[in-house]
């Protein structure tokens, strides 16, 4: 005879599997910490995640390549700013060779303006006299053009001539100008060659016009008048008027120009090897400033990768680096003698001209240095974006596979209660079939 089990057992039986087969679910989930293991358990949160999960892995492996990027632009950060405190050093030094004035400035004094006789006539000094007299020869009062009383005199140059003339050379510098001799007198003519700015002029207490150039070149001084200014500035090149404020004409010539005194500085001199030495070594700092095989300094370039894409839609830095020199920065060599591509340090233009040099190679610096400031504020706001982004990209995943364990834990508590009361009912229903079995004995 055939025994099958009864409707109660077999119902109780199903549901002890069931329960069974749940509490195997959430202890699986339990010891691995994901409600979905694989593509069966939900195959769009799966490969959703999977794919979150892929582009965060590659977001975060691109965070070593901006690391880089970052510490290459910082080494050539500090490469800059370690060139500027050597330009800043070659500025003190060309600041020392400054302070040790030049011997060698051409410096003349004429012949004098004014005379005892004047002095006695005016009460006047010798030096107030001369800087009052009138340029032009019109006062026919004053007899041999000398002060009075009453006339201030005049250095006797003709009245027709409306406009006086001034020409200095001095090296490649040149200045000419020209105003009107109309009651213009001899301290106009000083004031006028002072704001030449290549020599200086005043009449001392023998009543002499000095002359001394603001630096070590020959000095070419000329003074000239005629009818117009462009006339008299061409008469001022050749010192038509010289003779009369005391000078020679040939003080105008290049060939017989007023010459400094040829004396070398030997505090200049020491000073060479030091500027020389500084120059040098803003080279070899450049050359050190690079980082794992990368040197801005250098003239060479970096790319900065920021995400995981290719081709057209791959996003990146590309920061060009400069081939930073002394040459590069305008700084020249030091020597004692004048020769082209050097600065003469006995020259006292040439340490003007370098001086604005260092000065214009500052300037460089800084501006590269804040180009290379906002490459790195950009490569750092993609640090830390990427960094941000990989993270919520690992949440969202995380939230798409991960189990809630509290809920799990207790969803397994509930399940074995359940499976209890499954046992005890299918025990309750295997005493009924027995009930069965006793009738039969």
């Amino acid at each position: 005879m055939a025994v099958s089990l009864s409707a109660g057992v077999r119902n109780n039986l199903s549901t002890l599997q069931s329960t069974a087969a749940q509490s195997a679910l959430i202890q699986n989930r339990l010891a691995t910490g994901k409600k979905v293991n694989s593509a069966i358990d939900s195959p769009v949160n799966f490969f959703t995640a999977a794919s979150l999960n892929d582009r965060s892995s590659q977001l975060t492996g691109l965070l070593d390549g901006i690391s880089n990027g970052i510490q290459t632009i910082q080494a050539a950060s500090k490469g800059i700013d370690g060139i500027t405190k050597l330009v800043g050093s070659l500025q003190s030094t060309i600041k020392q060779a400054q302070a040790d004035a030049a011997q060698n400035r051409p410096t003349k004094a004429g012949t004098a303006l004014a005379t005892q006789a004047e002095v006695v006539a005016t009460s006047k000094s010798l030096k107030d006299i001369a800087l009052d007299k009138k340029l032009n020869d019109d006062d026919a009062s004053a007899a041999n053009n000398a002060a009075t009383a009453t006339s201030s005199g005049n250095i006797g140059i003709a009245t027709g001539d409306t406009f006086i003339g001034i020409s200095l050379t001095a090296g490649s510098t040149t200045y000419e100008a020209s105003f009107s001799s109309a009651n213009a007198t001899v301290r106009d003519l000083v004031n006028e060659i002072n704001k030449s700015g290549i020599a200086t002029a005043f009449v001392d207490e023998k009543g002499q016009l000095n002359v001394k150039g603001t630096g070590s070149d020959d000095l070419e001084f000329g003074i000239g008048s005629d009818t117009s200014g462009t006339l008299a500035v061409t008469d001022a090149q050749g010192g038509g008027a010289n003779t009369n404020v005391g000078f020679l004409a040939a003080d105008a010539v290049a060939a017989t120009a007023i010459k400094g005194q040829g004396i070398t500085s030997a505090v200049r001199s020491n000073l060479i090897d030091q500027y020389n030495d500084l120059r040098n070594k803003i080279d070899d700092l450049a050359k050190d400033a690079g980082f794992n095989g990368i040197n801005l300094l250098g003239g060479d370039r970096l790319s900065v990768v920021f995400n995981e894409k290719t081709g057209k839609n791959q996003t990146k830095l590309d920061v060009q680096g400069t081939q930073l020199t002394s040459d590069n920065l305008g700084i020249v060599k030091a020597g004692n003698t004048q020769l082209a591509g050097t600065t003469n340090f006995q020259n006292d233009s040439d340490l003007e001209a370098a001086t604005k040099s260092l000065t214009g190679a500052l300037t460089s610096l800084k501006s590269l240095s804040s180009t290379f400031g906002a490459n790195l504020s950009v490569v750092q706001t993609r640090q830390d974006f990427t960094k941000d982004m990989a993270n919520v990209l690992t949440s969202g995943a995380d939230s798409l596979v991960n189990a809630d364990l509290n809920q799990e834990a207790a969803s397994l508590l509930a399940l074995q209660t359940r499976q209890q009361l499954s046992q005890q009912a299918l025990s309750l229903a295997n005493q009924a079939d027995q009930g069965v079995l006793r009738l039969l004995g």
